[in-house]
């Protein structure tokens, strides 16, 4: 039978357990702040005999996903993790994972890029690999974390899928920070999560295949991406299914969308990550008072869950929606495109509003979110949405 061990503990630490949980065979690892916790609790494992896998040192991200590729063409279950100039160092290889189809499950620590330097959070590194083919999940809590985490090795490893997921939190606010999380005993764990059996792998010799073929004028490359984008749609229904078979398991739902309020919401705030809660706390107050408010957090990005997203925005007066990063030179944040996207053909569409907040980890207080729900009920009361990016909190 299931048993759940509740812990007080840092997000790091709870994703490095559920890594060590799903025993994945080879893990190429590069330390970069505000990761660095969850490599090097997985050296220990390695260390003290906890996790029999191969822990490869390497001298950047950029070899950290050059070795992940190779190891997962070879047939290996494959975990590394990474964070913002990593995630950016990485950028001709996340293309490559995802060409080739290889199931590697990487951790992202949110955090802004540089310049300025910055060690803080925000989403500019994670929002800029969006369209590298990547399935990604975004966590909220330590807890999600660590479930987003488990969860993303069955759905890297689906037939259906066979596409590299990123499972990200955000950078100390997640990572760092020391919160209540419940961990699943490893029997289970490894029972839900598999072994890996790759169909195509470059060490089955009696088998032979190749890995990264050339595919130039009037080669299949236009049909390779075609591929791509049909497993990363189908990866929806895989995400779903995975993540309601999870929450039967350890008692905790999942939702690609996951809504507070919204049952009768006349003012919603859409939303990605830690903000979430904050967001929930402020709706909390002012439908105390009398005010329909509603938060509508989005757990998974890619593949981005348009109708779920719209059918949990119908019927409200006004929207907002906060970008933790910019997109230069769009209508606005990457979020706000995908929102107004997939409201693009519903009835009775209410106005959306983007407000841009917390670039480098600057402070995300009550009093700011209650200045968008102030501002959205203006909009419902008829006052005329402002066009453009708002920036919240900027000095």
């Amino acid at each position: 039978m299931p048993t759940q061990k509740t812990l007080a503990v840092t997000g790091n630490t709870m994703v490095a357990e559920a890594i060590r949980q799903a025993a994945p065979d080879v893990i190429p690892a590069y330390p970069i702040t505000p990761q660095t916790t969850v490599v090097e609790e997985l050296s220990k494992f390695v260390a003290n005999g906890r996790m029999h896998a191969e822990y490869v040192n390497v001298e950047s991200e950029h070899s950290a996903m050059s070795a992940a590729i190779g190891a997962s063409a070879a047939g290996a279950r494959v975990a590394t993790a990474t964070s913002s100039q990593g995630l950016a160092l990485m950028w001709e290889e996340l293309h490559i994972a995802a060409g080739m189809r290889l199931p590697i499950v990487m951790f992202n620590a949110n955090r802004a890029l540089s310049a300025p330097i910055n060690i803080h959070c925000d989403h500019s590194d994670v929002m800029g690999a969006r369209d590298t083919g990547w399935v990604i999940l975004f966590a909220e809590t330590a807890q999600e974390a660590y479930d987003n985490t488990v969860m993303s090795f069955r759905i890297a490893e689906h037939p259906d899928v066979l596409l590299p997921v990123m499972s990200t939190a955000d950078g100390f606010i997640t990572t760092h920070a020391i919160d209540r999380a419940e961990i699943m005993d490893d029997e289970t764990v490894a029972a839900f999560v598999g072994q890996y059996t790759p169909e195509f792998a470059l060490l089955d010799t009696d088998n032979p295949v190749s890995h990264g073929s050339f595919a130039g004028l009037g080669g299949p490359y236009f049909e390779f991406k075609r591929s791509q984008r049909n497993a990363i749609d189908r990866a929806a229904g895989v995400i779903k299914a995975i993540g309601d078979e999870w929450a039967g398991i350890c008692g905790r739902p999942f939702g690609m969308v996951e809504t507070f309020g919204m049952e009768d919401a006349e003012l919603a705030v859409v939303v990605i990550g830690s903000t979430a809660g904050n967001c929930r706390h402020v709706a909390r107050e002012l439908r105390a008072e009398g005010v329909k408010a509603g938060v509508v957090k989005v757990r998974c990005f890619r593949p981005f869950p348009a109708a779920e997203l719209a059918a949990a925005l119908a019927g409200v007066k006004a929207v907002a929606v906060l970008d933790r990063s910019e997109s230069f030179g769009a209508q606005g944040g990457p979020l706000f495109l995908e929102t107004c996207s997939a409201l693009y053909g519903a009835e009775n569409r209410p106005p959306v509003v983007d407000y841009v907040y917390g670039l480098g980890g600057s402070d995300v207080k009550l009093e700011l979110i209650r200045s968008v729900y102030d501002d959205l009920s203006a909009i419902a009361s008829g006052a005329a949405a402002a066009s453009g990016l708002r920036y919240l909190g900027a000095r």
